[in-house]
């Protein structure tokens, strides 16, 4: 009994600190790409830590909201913090003992982030400007092809582990030892180009940019401050985050640490855990400075492209297991 209690209050010590981690890296890992990219095209670049700075900055302003915004105006901000937020404290990081393991799973991690979605568009439609709706409006037609392609990777995963839970997933890859597949490479390429549309990067989208007729999420957010915009940046670096995270959770879960191991385990799963994210940090830098912004009408040919790769990666998968 006590084992159990001790294992319990492991889960919950384990859950807070991967609360806090994913907190506090989420700032520095959009400081270290955009350093990263800064270098690469040869600028000096902001600090690292500039986005720490940028959002305390912007708390200690005042929020400044339109006569005619609503309720749903004002909650939407702390809304989708909390949906992002709690969608990446549900992948596994460094360890899987976790507290909400039994419900980390890829389904309820989707309707996480098109909660968060949801509230962000009808916010931005609630004062009536026009940059909102556009950008509304643009975030509804990527969402539309971007949700199909995620859930047919997540179908890919199903079919070949039996389980959509992001422990079970990472305890499976690691004690069956799932080998070199073709159906997992394109699940693998589906999943990056969804994560690059969802979390706002180059080439479907300039988190930098401030031209009217590219913004997608930067329209979204443009009738706030203060704390409210301060609350929907660190939520667009979470996303960036949780993305990150949940590529490497899945498809490089090597070095995360199981329940029943040690001390020494869970600081090999935390220092793995930043090691590959510095990785894919330099990554998508050195990607997004060698390619350009692609025009809005075609972001629905790449977002086809993720949706065609994973049902290809289903049905091949499907048809091998059946064979």
């Amino acid at each position: 009994m006590s084992g159990q209690v001790s294992e319990a209050a492991l889960a919950v010590l384990f859950q807070c600190v991967q609360m806090l981690v994913v907190l506090a890296l989420a700032p520095l890992l959009t400081g270290v790409v955009r350093g990263i990219k800064a270098r690469l095209q040869g600028r000096r670049g902001p600090p690292v830590l500039q986005p720490y700075r940028a959002l305390l900055r912007l708390t200690r302003k005042e929020a400044v909201v339109a006569e005619n915004a609503s309720w749903l105006f004002r909650a939407t901000p702390y809304i989708v913090f909390t949906m992002l937020w709690l969608a990446a404290g549900l992948v596994p990081t460094f360890t899987t003992a976790l507290a909400l393991a039994p419900v980390a799973d890829l389904i309820a991690l989707v309707a996480l982030l098109t909660t968060a979605r949801f509230f962000t568009g009808l916010a931005a439609m609630d004062i009536g400007t026009a940059f909102g709706g556009l950008g509304a409006s643009r975030e509804a037609m990527i969402s539309a092809l971007a949700e199909p392609a995620m859930l047919a990777v997540i179908f890919t995963l199903a079919i070949l582990l039996q389980t959509t839970s992001l422990a079970a997933i990472v305890d499976g890859t690691l004690g069956q030892g799932v080998g070199l597949r073709v159906s997992l490479a394109l699940g693998l390429i589906s999943l990056i180009m969804v994560a690059i549309a969802e979390a706002g990067r180059i080439p479907v989208d300039n988190p930098a940019t401030h031209l009217e007729l590219t913004m997608v999420h930067e329209a979204m957010v443009l009738e706030y401050s203060g704390r409210h915009l301060a609350l929907m940046e660190a939520a667009g670096m979470l996303r960036l985050l949780l993305f990150m995270a949940l590529i490497l959770c899945v498809f490089v879960p090597w070095g995360i640490a199981q329940p029943g191991d040690g001390p020494t385990a869970w600081a090999i799963g935390l220092g793995s855990f930043l090691g590959k994210l510095l990785a894919a940090a330099v990554a998508l830098a050195l990607f997004e400075t060698t390619v350009a912004k692609m025009r809005v009408f075609r972001v629905g040919e790449f977002l086809g492209g993720a949706l065609l790769l994973g049902l290809l990666a289903a049905i091949f998968l499907f048809v091998s297991t059946a064979l």
